[in-house]
């Protein structure tokens, strides 16, 4: 059976967020077990009949990726690579509290998938660890699946790709999991054993580090690694036959190896990557991936179908795919909308995963019947492409105007030692000062009023009353916990980047295209279309009336332009360059105007600054130029009193410390908990300016008592001078409950207490 056109893989949470319901009812013990299984089980079905109704008809063209919490975790347990703090518990217990911890079992550190805004869960393993066959979910979903009539293809994180992510444990932390390769190789020798007894065709295993140099093994030893596990898995009598795909990025400097080690299909990015020149891969299919599936702009279908044909020239059987699964996009553009002209223009120039898939579809039918069978479609998407290049807003000159007019002294402050002194004279803060990230949980009397606001039962002056009682109430309990820096708990945001997107020429929002960032978590990636530029204040009164309320200074919040990038579709037809100065523009102008209330202290966000890095390391430092350099745009406008923070979490930073210290803020909170604190043997020596490693993991329901964040803030003294040190949590509270955060909020602070006496 030959591989069809196909997608790498789809959604996994559910065109109405059907996941997410079912895990959090289900850990909310509203639902049994059997419940939530039955809850994805249906999903699943759906999803295959959804992809069949598109036109995935052919045998194995519609792929299994359906995962409970993340596709890395579910291949960590398939080999039983799971810690032995979780030895006392079994099944989905042991998963999910590897993914989330609970109140015995610290979760594993969770960090961001490739240059994407996926967090997936790094598996923690050692010379002890017990390396076997142990987790037959996906020969069951296979059966699941062929018993209600389809033949799916399972989707494995590949063995190379799944030791490459992960790290050693605390018992053996400099372990390198690579070695454990011919073991893992075993366990997955039995799964193709199984899936073959099953009567699965085919089995997907995806390989993106081989797309990458951005990990500590080098691109040339995961492809002599990956060249030598293939070959022997391809040399197993009992396998189904086996699809290779390197996602993400250029896979151009393995692919002749792969090609040769018997597997039957290899899958290319040919968005961000190319094939070899002059590169053979007779008696291969060659799954040719020319629809983004990171982003939701309309495929090129002319551009799409030279590249097939360029694919061709190798020899092999060339079919249409996906450079990446679509997990990354909305499902479908069915019910969006949006006002006029804009509805048009965006229904004209988008496609979300369903519609991504009819591109496979059109592609395939080209590849078959021969291009002038689709000359309509790749009429129409050429003149799509053509119309929205002179479509209102796209071009803006008044904007461009000002990013040709910028110098470098626009980005740049004075002597940080200076500023320094003439901050903590402002401020008058004691050692070891604690604060948080920025958001608080929000209140269920605040998500009812939204709703009321959005349905009209809540005038706008009854609305803002109620943000202010939140704001109101957030200072209060900062005040009453014996925080040093507040903040307001940004109580009027509905997301922390689609906040601004809404209040910025520029972008669109949509109604329904969520997308999973881990677990049960989505949000809601805004459209950015056009120039990007400010008319209006991004929320500075909220600030200001928080500061009003307290004596003590409160932080002013802001995401900055790196991650609105980020955490956006952002568009294609200009530099990320000149886009990130478009947005550091609008923000230096708010930071202005927060200044000129009287805040002293004021936050611009950059969690994603490790994310965007290229997986190439030619392009490091042309990325790490303009990100680092828009940053400074939009923060070097202000007094050299005025205390600038960033922050930054679930990514590995070590790679990109020197660049985090040219950011040039006065303080950078980081995401350090997880980790114990492991990003700091890299800062001593590089930072100048002060550092906030976050000693409690916000992203599991696990209360930090006293004595283990007192443990963590020791940890960090080790490498950072008590003079230079706060106190935080790893990232913003929203996701939490009030009384785990009030608790681990007063622990917090006693820890602080407790170590300043000390000192």
């Amino acid at each position: 059976m030959t591989l069809p056109s196909t997608i790498l893989g789809y959604p996994r949470i559910g065109a109405n967020r059907e996941l997410k319901r079912a895990l959090e009812s289900f850990w909310a013990a509203k639902t049994t077990r059997e419940e939530f299984l039955d809850a994805t089980r249906s999903l699943r079905l759906a999803n295959y009949a959804r992809l069949t109704e598109l036109g995935l008809t052919e045998p194995a063209a519609i792929p299994d990726t359906h995962t409970y919490y993340d596709q890395v975790l579910d291949a960590a347990f398939l080999a039983g690579i799971i810690p032995a703090r979780f030895a006392d518990l079994d099944g989905l217990d042991a998963y999910f509290a590897a993914a989330r911890g609970d109140a015995s079992h610290p979760a594993n550190e969770m960090t961001k998938w490739f240059d994407t805004n996926y967090h997936y869960i790094v598996p923690e393993i050692d010379s002890t660890t017990a390396v076997a066959y142990t987790d037959r979910q996906v020969v069951a979903r296979y059966t699941e699946a062929a018993e209600a009539g389809y033949t799916v293809r399972p989707v494995v994180v590949g063995p190379v790709t799944l030791l490459a992510l992960a790290k050693g444990t605390e018992r053996e932390p400099d372990f390198d999991p690579l070695t454990r390769i011919d073991d893992v190789a075993v366990a997955y020798a039995a799964l193709l054993a199984e899936l073959q007894g099953a009567g699965a065709p085919w089995v997907q295993f995806d390989e993106p580090t081989l797309a990458t140099d951005n990990l500590p093994a080098s691109r040339a030893r995961l492809t002599e690694i990956a060249a030598r596990v293939y070959s022997q898995l391809a040399s197993l009598e009992s396998r189904p036959q086996i699809f290779l795909a390197v996602p993400y990025g250029d896979s151009s400097a393995s692919f002749e190896a792969l090609a040769a080690t018997g597997v039957e299909a290899i899958g290319v990015d040919l968005d961000r990557g190319s094939l070899p020149e002059g590169a053979r891969a007779e008696g291969v299919t060659l799954a040719a991936g020319v629809v983004d599936g990171r982003n939701i702009w309309r495929t090129d279908l002319r551009e799409a179908a030279d590249k097939l044909e360029r694919a061709r020239a190798t020899g092999a059987r060339v079919v249409a795919s996906t450079t990446t699964s679509l997990q990354h996009v909305p499902h479908t553009l069915e019910g969006e909308v949006w006002d006029e002209p804009l509805n048009a223009n965006l229904h004209a120039w988008l496609a979300f995963a369903d519609e991504k898939v009819a591109e496979i579809v059109t592609l395939d039918r080209g590849l078959r019947e021969g291009w002038d069978a689709i000359d309509a479609d790749i009429a129409a998407s050429t003149a799509a492409f053509e119309q929205r290049a002179s479509a209102d807003g796209v071009t803006v000159a008044s904007v461009r105007e000002r990013t040709a007019a910028l110098r470098p002294e626009d980005r740049r402050r004075g002597d940080a030692v200076l500023r320094r002194s003439l901050q903590r004279a402002r401020l008058d803060l004691p050692l070891l000062p604690t604060t948080t990230i920025g958001s608080f949980p929000q209140r269920s009397e605040l998500r009812v009023a939204r709703a009321k606001r959005r349905s009209g039962e809540l005038d706008e002056a009854g609305y803002r009353e109620v943000l202010k009682n939140e704001i109101r109430h957030v200072i209060e309990l900062q005040e009453e916990i014996g925080l040093d820096v507040l903040v307001h708990g940004e109580a009027e945001r509905n997301d922390m980047v689609q906040y601004f997107a809404e209040l910025l020429e520029g972008f669109a929002v949509t109604h329904n295209g969520w997308v999973q960032s881990y677990g049960s978590r989505c949000t809601r990636p805004s459209i950015l279309w056009g120039d990007v530029y400010r008319t209006r204040s991004l929320g500075g009164e909220w600030i200001e009336y928080a500061q009003s309320l307290t004596s003590k200074p409160v932080k002013g919040m802001l995401t900055g332009p790196v991650t609105i990038i980020a955490w956006s579709f952002p568009r294609r037809d200009i530099p990320l360059g000149e886009v990130a100065d478009q947005l550091a523009l609008a923000l230096r102008d708010e930071v202005a105007d927060l200044e000129a209330k009287g805040i002293t202290v004021i936050q611009v966000d950059e969690p994603a600054l490790r994310e965007l890095l290229p997986l190439d390391e030619a392009r490091h430092e042309d990325y790490l130029g303009w990100s680092v350099g828009a940053f400074r745009l939009a923060t070097s406008g202000v007094r050299e009193d005025t205390q600038i923070h960033t922050h930054l979490c679930y990514s590995e930073f070590n790679q990109i410390i020197g660049a985090i210290a040219a950011l040039d803020a006065d303080v950078t909170s980081v995401e350090a908990a997880r980790s114990r604190m492991e990003l700091l043997e890299s800062v001593e020596g590089t930072f100048t300016n002060d550092i906030g490693p976050g000693v409690w993991d916000i992203h599991s329901p696990r209360v930090p008592d006293t004595a283990e964040l007192t443990d963590l803030i020791s940890a960090a003294l080790r490498n950072v001078a008590a003079d230079h040190l706060w106190v935080n949590p790893d990232c913003g509270l929203k996701t939490r409950a009030y009384a785990e955060t009030e608790q681990s909020l007063r622990n917090l602070v006693d820890a602080a207490q407790s170590v300043r006496e000390r000192l």
